[in-house]
């Protein structure tokens, strides 16, 4: 019983050490480029939930990051078509993806930073990107990894 006494309490410990990151859509029917039927609307703000989730890893611990995303452009221009699905095309114009963002980055309850940021990458398809051609979100993900490592956990340099 007193093992199990003592997991518990290391645990709750331990998770008071974790870092976090949340995400949260301000009306996002109201987006710029999303998709326009509900249900893919939905997967992409979840893709875009998932990657958010994946910061935590990223950020020290005890440190929590929240944000809300306010506007989504996504890279490229989304084409009806009368049968089926829209499709994205992109072009490498004026085409490039942009998320308008507010966050705050906490410790213990302190606010380290915060923002309101307008993120883009106008030459997203000159660069070198680690996300696979399949997935949906590279351009935005790659945007988004620049922006983190610049802003929110920025490398020290090397002395």
């Amino acid at each position: 019983m007193t093992k199990s006494m003592l997991a518990a309490a290391v645990l709750l410990a331990s998770a008071a050490a974790w870092a976090d990151v949340s995400v949260t859509f301000v009306k996002p029917e109201e987006f710029a480029d999303v998709p326009r039927n509900s249900i893919d609307r939905d997967r992409t703000l979840k893709d875009f939930s998932d990657y958010f989730a994946t910061l935590n890893k990223k950020l020290p611990a005890g440190q929590n990051l929240k944000v809300e995303i306010l506007d989504i452009d996504l890279a490229g221009r989304l084409w009806p078509r009368r049968t089926g699905d829209d499709i994205r095309v992109m072009n490498g114009g004026a085409d490039w993806p942009h998320i308008h963002l507010r966050y705050t980055l906490e410790q213990n309850g302190q606010v380290l930073r915060s923002g309101d940021e307008h993120i883009s990458n106008m030459m997203y398809q000159q660069r070198i990107n680690r996300y696979s051609d399949g997935d949906p979100l590279r351009y935005e993900k790659q945007m988004l990894d620049e922006w983190f490592d610049k802003n929110i956990v920025p490398k020290v340099a090397a002395r």
